[in-house]
């Protein structure tokens, strides 16, 4: 009898995913449960959006990656059940993003994350 692999998180996997711009493989590594805190300008941190769920954290990702705009993972570090990475996002008329991520992780998951970001203005 055969098993589904579940995807483990990785530095490897979530480049995959977020320069691979596939919300599919990058939603893969997020728990049912999951959780995200976003952090931003209009999301000050006294009251951040939450997206909870798979559901709302996918729909997230598809419009991001639906954007006209590249991805790039800085830098990604895994420490046990806790992970860091920054990334930089720039879209095409040269607007740029960076976002820095703090990550809780649960057998191989991620189960919250907490997301700051800054962009041109």
């Amino acid at each position: 009898m055969g098993t589904t692999a579940t995807p483990a998180f990785s530095a490897d996997t979530l480049r995959r995913g977020v320069e691979g711009h596939s919300a599919a493989d990058l939603l893969s590594l997020y728990a049912d449960d999951a959780q995200i805190r976003i952090v931003d300008r209009n999301t000050q941190p006294s009251k951040p959006k939450i997206l909870r769920g798979r559901e709302e954290i996918g729909a997230l990702l598809e419009d991001v990656f639906s954007r006209d705009m590249t991805h790039k993972v800085d830098q990604c570090v895994v420490e046990g059940d806790h992970a860091a990475y920054s990334q930089s996002c720039r879209y095409s008329d040269g607007t740029r993003v960076q976002t820095e991520s703090m990550i809780t992780l649960r057998d191989g998951r991620i189960t919250d994350e907490l997301l700051i970001q800054v962009w041109d203005e």
